[in-house]
């Protein structure tokens, strides 16, 4: 992948790209913003575009180097970090502090990107604090993250920030239509529900989230009966998606119940059960099932019984 196939990141990926041109793409960076939006394939093609054997400015996709980085396996591309709940501790910071001070074996500059830097502990922070200001010329640290404001202080003003921003909601909803060739229902839905993050939309959509949601609705506030068949809700991950699948069904009786335009709804594929239910719920007990279904998600996060949680929920949201 090259930088012209990461969608609705414009600003900073040209902002990338002068930094290489100009020869100024040097020391720490951190790349900020929401999940899903692109940060950190961003930073993988960063990793590439610095050290391609064709291009400059931009990755070839198929040199030697290009391709070792996208399959993992180019030994001066370092990946650091958690891709769950894991902290990153100080010998995952003292292992990249062996490898920086080591010459490249074969790259122009050494990359290391610290994914979920939000998740490294106050030791480790306070052991990568110099090797931020001051990295060696041949190498480059790239922190990512979504929860910037968790990092500290001192560690952020040590990188160059680049911040990325969600595309719009009808943008990722063509570009999933003319790039993922998604329906026009699933699209729509997958835009909304992902509130523009293209990343984000692509991870629910392979999930099968678009055929699942209408069964956690129809189960939750249409049957009568207990059974939680929906697949997705057999993980906790996928219980707290599920969470979010019923906020947006009473957001979007809560968007027609104030005359919004259908267009606004994340279920737009439900318009006439949403018309339908538009009377069966005052604004009080919106905000009541609201407060609902965010204290559920709070009791999710504290390791509550997930199975017991939701068999609650179905009843209270039954009245």
């Amino acid at each position: 992948m090259s930088f012209k196939d990461i969608k609705g990141q414009d600003r900073p990926i040209q902002l990338l790209q002068r930094y290489i041109e100009s020869g100024q793409l040097t020391g720490s960076y951190l790349f900020a913003g929401p999940e899903g939006i692109g940060k950190r394939i961003a930073a993988v093609t960063l990793a590439r575009a610095v050290n391609c054997l064709k291009n400059k400015g931009d990755s070839c996709d198929t040199c030697p180097s290009c391709i070792k980085i996208e399959k993992g396996a180019h030994p001066d591309i370092f990946f650091l970090g958690s891709q769950g709940g894991e902290d990153i501790k100080i010998e995952s910071i003292r292992q990249l502090q062996n490898d920086i001070a080591l010459r490249p074996y074969e790259a122009r500059k050494k990359v290391f990107i610290i994914d979920n830097a939000h998740r490294l502990t106050k030791e480790a922070s306070h052991a990568l604090l110099k090797t931020l200001e001051e990295p060696p010329e041949d190498s480059l640290i790239i922190l990512v993250s979504e929860k910037p404001s968790l990092l500290f202080k001192t560690v952020i003003s040590r990188c160059k920030i680049i911040r990325f921003y969600p595309l719009g909601r009808r943008e990722t909803e063509e570009s999933l239509k003319s790039n993922y060739g998604l329906s026009n229902e699933a699209a729509h839905f997958l835009a909304f529900f992902s509130e523009g993050r293209l990343g984000r939309a692509i991870k629910i959509k392979e999930a099968g989230v678009f055929e699942e949601k209408n069964r956690i609705i129809d189960e939750f506030i249409f049957s009568r009966k207990t059974n939680l068949s929906a697949s997705i809700l057999r993980e906790r991950e996928g219980l707290r998606l599920g969470l979010n699948i019923l906020a947006g069904w009473f957001r979007d009786i809560y968007m027609v119940k104030i005359g919004m335009p259908y267009c606004a709804l994340i279920n737009l594929d439900r318009k006439n059960d949403l018309l339908r239910a538009m009377n069966r719920y005052s604004f009080s007990e919106l905000n009541e099932i609201f407060n609902l279904l965010s204290d559920s998600l709070l009791y999710l996060e504290q390791n509550v019984n997930a199975k017991l949680l939701f068999s609650n929920l179905k009843i209270s949201l039954k009245g």
